[in-house]
């Protein structure tokens, strides 16, 4: 049985996007309509809408409350310890708990959904697999040739809220030329984090190189984190460029993103820049006196973010 997909249009343009509320609302196609073009911005797997297809490979999987693995199982937040199910086929949580799960639709208009997702109220069982109670409502909005995902956190109850947000959009490589390998990246960090095992150690050494200087598809094998981003006027700009087409795919996010994880899924049909408000297990960082970005809401706090993709 296929999922429930809706559509979103601007209807100036024609541009649109796809999106599956009951498997993580995931954003899993936008098209983007430029100069009588089509330009297809998101890779997905062509079973993932009939749901067998892992919810983390295609299109713009949400992370949330915590993005990438988690280290083993078990999570220990302020002398109590909490079971998380092992996600990655190595023993460790991943990618956090709303990915999979089905979403409640409250509002949609021609060109603007919007959904959400609330422990409590969605899936009472994760209430013992998390410190408190959260609510994560998504919209996304086509306008033009861009794609707008506003991301809006919630604590409901009165137990603090430790969280961190990602999201893991999958950009088709090439954009119209025939060369993904040709294809011209760029993301300014000034710093790596030092991965072992899939998970960030603490250590972090310094780019040696402008961090706008493109780098070549071709060359990347990524699988790991990134820090330092520079940004301007608080707002971080990643890019991929296909100079055959003359294509470029623009990723903006604010600076209360601060790491990207670059990967590169083995089919090497796509590429993903994926914001991070903290670095993989940012909690047992937290534990060793590193500040890997992890967030905490008071009850009734909320934490907002925009996420912009668009063609040029």
């Amino acid at each position: 049985m296929s999922l429930e997909v809706l559509e979103i249009r601007d209807p100036a343009t024609g541009s649109f996007a796809k999106i599956t509320p009951s498997f993580g609302f995931n954003c899993f196609q936008f098209v983007a309509k430029l100069d009588d073009q089509h330009v297809d911005v998101l890779w997905a797997a062509k079973d993932f809408v009939e749901g067998t297809a892992r919810p983390s490979s295609s299109g713009i999987p949400i992370l949330f409350p915590f993005p990438g693995r988690l280290k083993g199982t078990k999570l220990i937040w302020e002398d109590r310890e909490f079971t998380i199910p092992e996600g990655d086929g190595r023993g460790n949580a991943i990618h956090g708990f709303v990915m999979n799960r089905s979403w409640r639709v409250v509002e949609q208009t021609e060109s603007k959904v919007t959904a959400e997702f609330q422990a409590s109220q969605d899936d009472a069982t994760l209430l013992e697999q998390w410190p408190a109670d959260f609510k994560i409502q998504v919209t996304y909005e086509v306008s033009g040739s861009t794609l707008s995902g506003t991301y809006r956190v919630e604590n409901p109850g009165t137990k603090p809220l430790p969280f961190g947000l990602g999201t893991h959009p999958y950009f088709h490589v090439p954009i119209g030329g025939n060369s993904a390998d040709a294809c011209e990246i760029i993301v300014p960090f000034t710093f790596t984090w030092e991965f072992k095992d899939q998970l960030a150690s603490g250590n972090q050494f310094n780019r040696d190189s402008d961090p706008f200087i493109p780098l070549l598809f071709k060359d990347t094998q990524f699988d790991n984190g990134f820090g330092g981003l520079e940004c301007e006027d608080g707002i971080c700009t990643t890019s991929i460029h296909d100079p055959e087409s003359g294509r470029t795919i623009e990723q903006q996010f604010d600076d209360q993103f601060e790491s990207v994880v670059l990967y590169n899924p083995g089919h090497r049909e796509a590429f993903c820049i994926e914001p991070y408000t903290c670095i993989p297990d940012a909690f047992q960082l937290r534990r060793q006196g590193y500040n890997g970005g992890l967030r905490v809401l008071a009850g009734g706090d909320t934490f907002e973010t925009t996420v912009r993709i668009r063609v040029k």
